[in-house]
Parts: C-alpha cells; structure tokens; sequence
C-alpha cells in the first residue's frame, strides 16, 4: 500500500488562484515521499485519460484536494470523472455497475474493481466549521461533509474502494487560518499514513 496518486481538482477563480489546494497536495506529496510513499500527481489543467485510468490501477490509495464549489467538486474535476471514470468502466476501474442483463438483481454498484485500494477527500470551504454537524445552522441542518460530498465518496464506492477519514479546511477566504490548517492537515496526514516498511 505505497503507491499514492494525489488529485489536485482546483479550478482557477478569479477570487482565488488555488494556493492553498496546490500547497495541501504539495505538503502531502512531501509527507509521504519522506515516509517511503511512490507519488504521482494529477491537475486539472491537462491530462491524458488512459493514463489517468492507469494512475488509478497503480494506486493504492488516492487522495483528492479539492476545493468546494458551489457545495460539490468543481467542474473540471467532474468533466475529468466523466471522462476517466467512463472509460475505467470497462474492467479496469469496475465492470459496469456490477449487473448483468443475465443478473439484473446483483447489487448495483457491486462491480469495483479496485477493491482493497482506499481514498482520501481533502476540503477547502468557504464555510465556517461551525457551520457543520450543527442543527442550530440552518443552511446544513445539521449535516457533516461527509454527508454534503457523499456522491463523491459513492464515485471512488463504485470502483470498490475504501475511504479514510476526510480532512478540511474551514473558512479559507473571509477568516482563514492557514498556519492551523497546515498542523492540522500535518497531523491528519500522519494519522493516516503510517510509515512504509
């Protein structure tokens, strides 16, 4: 389990250039390498989808840095999903949905087959932490970011894999705190990362 492919889904706004996703993914590359992690890297702004596919087979764990647009992945990570995911779909990332036209009733979404691989969702909000798991703020009634990015979590389901525990970066553009954010992110990726060998 030392092979580690790190997304970096930032898209490009004007009210922010993605310093902060770029720097999370750099941290975790560095964190890793030193650890004994084989890394490789993906952005948004060019890739190449049979290559990708063949990333996501060497993986053993994927770790997605994303920031949270307009309470999903931004557009060109989906736009990336749609391509690479779909063309996975012919064996190397899952066998469809796991059906078949002889055993429709087969659970959907049996069909992974990148089962014993695992992932990490890593998050920058806009949002306040104070703003999740909390059924005195109205706008998420009380729900996490587990639950706001569960299709995301379902995407990397559908392959078979297995999540670790989701990290995030609160408040980044009216309040941020990005030296905390940093130990923070430090401490989780240790938690999560044990040393190889």
């Amino acid at each position: 389990m030392n092979n580690v492919l790190i997304i970096n889904a930032h898209e490009h706004y004007p009210f922010s250039e993605g310093k902060l996703n770029k720097t999370l993914a750099e941290m975790a590359a560095d964190n890793l390498k030193g650890k004994g992690y084989t890394i490789q890297h993906t952005t948004m702004g060019e890739y190449d989808v049979e290559q990708e596919v063949e990333k996501h087979q060497w993986a053993d764990i994927v770790i997605l840095q994303t920031p949270v647009n307009w309470m999903g992945v931004p557009w060109t990570f989906k736009k990336y999903m749609d391509e690479v995911y779909t063309a996975g779909m012919d064996g190397r990332l899952c066998d469809g949905d796991g059906r078949t036209r002889k055993d429709p009733a087969k659970q959907y979404g049996s069909g992974g087959t990148l089962v014993g691989k695992k992932y990490m969702i890593s998050l920058t909000y806009n949002a306040p932490a104070v703003a999740f798991d909390n059924p005195e703020q109205d706008f998420f009634e009380g729900k996490g970011h587990d639950e706001l990015f569960w299709p995301t979590h379902l995407n990397f389901r559908f392959f078979g894999m297995e999540p670790l525990k989701t990290f995030a970066c609160y408040d980044v553009l009216k309040n941020p705190d990005v030296e905390n954010d940093f130990k923070r992110f430090t401490a989780h990726i240790n938690d999560q990362f044990p040393p190889v060998g």
